[in-house]
């Protein structure tokens, strides 16, 4: 991906205001609307009287675990589930996937592709190709426009954020009359691209820990549980699930997650050259959302809470598992010393750079 620097400042990170002296702890909701108001409030006001009578389709660009689910799931809560929605291209084929299984929902999935798909592969052709996909194949455009037309159905009109879409580089002109093919009013349509170094996705990927028992995702690293263990034998540290009903199970890393970011390398240079073709485009609003800050920068742009702590455990005396939280930094794309930022403050950047754009 290219630094954008020159059309998008880091100032566009910028959520240090005079106001907000009070420190808000990010991972309660009742303090996350709090910081909201306190970092946005003028802006969200603006929104909300936007949402009454009006609609928009944004578009997430961003590599693999860059943070669109959360992003999306944070403006749901800021603006309400009626207003705003989230389809996953992902989550949508994997839920026909479960259809399949059930006979009422596949003969109704059948039936909905029958009147509404255009392609030029056959409605089986594409199910068997759906059904028989490795995560390396993907499936035909206009099969997967159908399958997210079919989810946007189910719902009432609201502003959507799609997330996996557009996929390819020939997929970009598609997204282009998107709002148009879903029966969509002529509401503003945005691609909002995420900048994430590496580093990050690296990171996240190669200390990624999962619940055997509920499957609740954990990072050894950067998202720490309230209990941690230590196993003697292989010298190394583990979380411990916080659910009650897993009776403390030890949480462990899935398969392949230590290769990091080299497993998906294909995936993150597609992703970049996505993003460098989407912004070459004339008439389509653009938002670029910052994951990191310049270490340089920071104090200047940023409050501290608002940096994303890194965990480190030392092994005490008692045997006891001591935590201890610093602030988490990594190289950035460019080779700086940078911070990673929490999930609040990029969805501050981005209901600032909505508020520019839809209301002024």
């Amino acid at each position: 991906m290219k630094n954008y620097e020159k059309d998008f400042p880091l100032t566009l990170s910028k959520t240090k205001v005079k106001s907000s002296g009070k420190k808000f702890n990010l991972a309660i909701p009742a303090e996350r609307k709090k910081y909201f108001e306190a970092k946005a409030g003028k802006e969200i006001k603006e929104l909300k009287k936007y949402l009454k009578n009006n609609t928009f389709i944004a578009y997430w660009l961003g590599k693999k675990n860059s943070g669109k689910g959360t992003y999306s799931k944070l403006m749901m809560e800021i603006f309400g589930e009626d207003k705003i929605g989230h389809i996953s291209v992902g989550d949508v084929v994997r839920s026909v996937h479960r259809d399949m299984d059930d006979k009422k929902k596949k003969k109704e999935l059948v039936e909905y592709l029958a009147k509404n798909y255009r392609g030029y592969i056959s409605v089986d052709e594409a199910i068997r190709a759906l059904l028989a996909r490795d995560t390396k194949t993907l499936l035909p455009t206009e099969f997967i426009l159908t399958l997210v037309k079919r989810e946007i159905d189910k719902m009432p009109k609201k502003t959507l954020f799609i997330d996996g879409f557009p996929r390819e580089l020939d997929q970009v002109s598609y997204s282009l009359y998107f709002r148009d093919l879903i029966n969509y009013r002529q509401d503003p349509d945005i691609f909002a691209a995420i900048d994430i170094p590496e580093a990050v996705i690296d990171e996240r990927m190669k200390y990624r820990v999962v619940c055997p028992k509920c499957q609740t995702p954990r990072n050894l690293k950067l998202l720490a549980t309230q209990k941690v263990g230590y196993d003697k034998e292989e010298k190394k540290f583990y979380l411990i699930c916080d659910d009650p009903a897993c009776n403390g199970a030890r949480m462990s890393a899935k398969e392949g997650d230590n290769l990091g970011i080299e497993s998906i390398r294909a995936r993150i240079e597609l992703d970049d050259k996505l993003i460098d073709k989407v912004f070459s485009l004339h008439g389509v609003p653009k938002i670029l959302l910052r994951n990191s800050i310049p270490v340089k920068e920071a104090k200047k742009l940023v409050d501290n809470y608002e940096i994303t702590p890194e965990y480190v455990y030392k092994l005490e005396k008692n045997n006891k598992v001591k935590v201890i939280e610093k602030p988490w930094t990594i190289k950035d794309d460019q080779g700086r010393e940078a911070y990673s930022l929490l999930s609040p403050p990029v969805v501050v950047s981005l209901i600032k750079q909505l508020a520019a754009i839809l209301t002024r």
